[in-house]
C-alpha cells in the first residue's frame, strides 16, 4: 500500500513542530517539520525512536548529551531515555518509532 505524506493532515506536537505519520503494523514513520528557534521539550516514552535529519540543523539531547544534528545525520534514541531538541534553522525530520505510536493515530 503506497501512501502520500501530503494527503495525510498535520498534527501539531508542541509550537513550532509539526508532524505527517504514517503507521504500519510494527512502527511509526513521521516527516517532522520544526521552526527556527522550535524546542522539543526533554520527554521520555517507552518506543525507540530514529531521527534522521533532511535539512536544517538540529541541536539534541539524549540521556544528557548534546549533540549538533545537521541534513545527513542519523541518530538513535533508546526506549525510555530521556530527550529533547532545539532547532538551530528550520528543520526538516523523519522520525521512526517501534512499536507503533498509537497516541499519534
Amino acid at each position: 500500500m503506497t501512501q502520500k505524506f501530503s494527503d495525510i493532515p498535520e498534527k501539531e506536537l508542541v509550537k513550532g513542530i509539526t508532524g505527517k505519520y504514517i503507521h504500519t503494523s510494527n512502527n511509526t514513520i513521521g516527516l517532522i517539520t520544526i521552526e527556527k528557534d522550535a524546542v522539543l521539550p526533554a520527554h521520555a516514552h517507552s518506543h525507540e525512536q530514529i531521527t534522521q535529519v533532511i535539512s536544517g540543523k538540529l541541536e539534541m539531547t539524549i540521556d544528557g548529551i548534546t549533540q549538533i544534528l545537521e541534513s545527513d545525520s542519523i541518530t538513535i534514541i533508546p526506549s525510555n531515555a530521556v530527550h529533547g531538541a532545539n532547532a538551530l534553522t528550520d528543520c526538516v525530520v523523519i522520525d521512526t518509532f517501534f512499536p507503533v505510536r498509537e497516541d499519534y493515530k
